[in-house]
């Protein structure tokens, strides 16, 4: 259950995702940043270690969501599908995470959608498992939207694409602002189908913003709602920004600016 928005630049592109799980689901942990692979990653994580969303230095970000249109599912001792985005994170374009993906034990995994952005080539990838097959499909480079709902996927996707369509027509379409009031968007009434979902035994519990330029990845995680929290502003994030590589700098030594 989550909704995945991209919204495309001609030099990179910002992403928000919805996190929405169980109620009872243990909560998730802040991202850190984790060198694998000779990159650097930034991306919160499940106990597990396993994770739904990360970026990478070279721009490149995944974000996995359930796929609940298909309904086989393993018989017992599955695998957590966030050990995918685990494995393929550092990957720097799609054909490498295509032959990390065809590596994988993925027999033991339920039903994925895995999405790649990769703003080298312009490309946006998509994997999609489906317990006996694996298969790519590969996307334009524009503003678009990917939603996933275990209560009633169909309906989820049929009234948070209506929203998502409606608010594409207003004037601040495609800046941060207008991605967070996406994003904390309880139209047309909060419930299990409002892009901030609400439900008696599940519910919206993150939201994660990615955005990429010419000259730096940058992510923010709320581990709420994101209808409960005031998100930092463009301002506020900036100066956050500033202080934090300021901070990093003093206890790891000199780093470019810009970087994870």
């Amino acid at each position: 259950m989550c909704t995945v928005t991209f919204i495309a630049a001609k030099k990179g592109y910002l992403l928000g995702m919805n996190r929405d799980e169980q109620r009872s689901r243990p909560e998730g942990l802040p991202p850190e940043r984790i060198e694998e692979r000779g990159r650097t990653i930034v991306c919160p994580s499940e106990a597990s270690g396993g994770t739904w969303i990360s970026s990478n230095d070279a721009g490149v970000s995944f974000s996995l969501i359930n796929w609940y249109a298909i309904s086989a599912r393993v018989d017992a001792g599955a695998a957590s599908r966030g050990d995918v985005v685990r494995e393929v994170r550092s990957a720097e374009s799609a054909e490498a995470c295509e032959e990390i993906l065809r590596q994988l034990p993925l027999g033991r995994t339920n039903p994925f959608r895995l999405i790649g952005f990769f703003p080298e080539t312009q490309c946006i990838s998509e994997w999609r498992w489906e317990l006996t097959s694996l298969t790519r499909q590969d996307h334009r480079w524009e503003t678009q939207q990917w939603i996933s709902s275990g209560f009633d996927e169909p309906t989820a996707q049929e009234v948070r694409g209506a929203t998502f369509q409606k608010m594409l027509r207003q004037k601040t379409s495609g800046t941060r602002d207008w991605l967070r009031r996406l994003h904390r968007s309880h139209s047309p009434e909060c419930g299990p189908f409002s892009t901030c979902m609400h439900r008696a035994d599940a519910a919206t519990v993150s939201y994660t913003e990615i955005r990429v330029t010419p000259f730096a990845t940058q992510m923010i995680y709320i581990s709420a709602a994101p209808c409960l929290c005031r998100i930092p502003s463009d301002t506020a994030f900036s100066r956050w920004r500033r202080r934090e590589m300021r901070l990093f700098r003093e206890k790891n030594g000199s780093v470019r600016e810009g970087a994870l």
